[in-house]
């Protein structure tokens, strides 16, 4: 990416990632109509003035659902993210401080969870640990784990070799001192950018599990689940699909962009390229 395109796709991720977070926070304490509420007699309606997306076909009010299912999207994958990051990355700082034996079981640990492909494993989980909004952030932050924890190994171990780290050991400072005051403060920025598109990939499994059943459950929304819903309508309704699609897509394009826009920003080996 040029020098010209990295602060647009910074500032135009960070816009769509930003109205994707307010119509979260938004949908928290207001929406234009209770996603419980009924209207039998208008359902499939189209758009109108009173309701800007139209009905779905319980008669609910589709732009109140898509704010909630906002919410619903930003809860899971941001406590999923924050929980793969919180076991991946201090595993991640003990195998590069303590190599050997440790760093083997990390990385072997890490290989068994990639052996399976993401949503495919998220699945099994919540399959197995039933479905639910809780058992969706814990499959989903399952597979963050070994993410972060690989990305954090191999950056450190490129830290551990820097002078100041050097003259950290020769001070006398052990290894968790020195991977929690001078390896984990150098992680910072990657570690953003990581988390930014791995909360991108979580929109995505959170609206696969409830698009299967898996997810969040009735009668809260999902972005998911509504396409599933119109799945069944395609032939009467097709809007129906259009505007949940829509928010998948435009939410995951604008955190992918901010991803990129802060790891051109942040990472300092792309200082050199034109």
């Amino acid at each position: 990416m040029s020098r010209a395109r990295r602060p647009l796709a910074l500032v135009v991720g960070g816009i769509i990632t930003s109205g994707f977070i307010a119509a979260a926070l938004l949908s928290r304490i207001w929406t234009p109509y209770d996603v419980a509420a009924f209207d039998i007699d208008h359902r499939l309606q189209g758009p109108s003035a009173a309701h800007w997306l139209g009905l779905d076909h319980f008669g609910r009010d589709v732009l109140s659902m898509i704010l909630v299912g906002a919410g619903n999207a930003l809860s899971v994958s941001l406590v999923a993210v924050l929980l793969g990051a919180g076991i991946g990355v201090p595993l991640g700082l003990l195998a590069a401080a303590r190599r050997g034996l440790v760093d083997e079981l990390v990385m072997r640990a890490t290989d068994v969870v990639f052996a399976f492909p993401a949503l495919i494993l998220a699945i099994l989980i919540t399959a197995a640990l039933g479905p639910g909004a809780i058992n969706a952030i814990i499959a989903i932050g399952v597979f963050n784990v070994p993410v972060f924890a690989r990305l954090t190994r191999g950056s450190a171990l490129s830290l551990w070799t820097r002078d100041y780290v050097l003259a950290a050991r020769a001070a006398g400072k052990g290894p968790a001192r020195i991977s929690l005051e001078h390896i984990a403060p150098g992680l910072a920025s990657v570690l953003i950018v990581q988390a930014t598109l791995q909360f991108s990939l979580g929109v995505i499994a959170e609206a696969g599990l409830s698009y299967v059943g898996l997810g969040v459950q009735p009668p809260a929304a999902s972005w998911g689940k509504m396409l599933a819903d119109a799945q069944t309508l395609a032939a009467i309704a097709p809007l129906q699909a259009v505007f949940p699609g829509l928010a998948i897509v435009i939410t995951v394009l604008g955190l992918n962009l901010l991803g990129d826009g802060l790891r051109d920003r942040l990472d300092p080996r792309l200082d050199g390229e034109p």
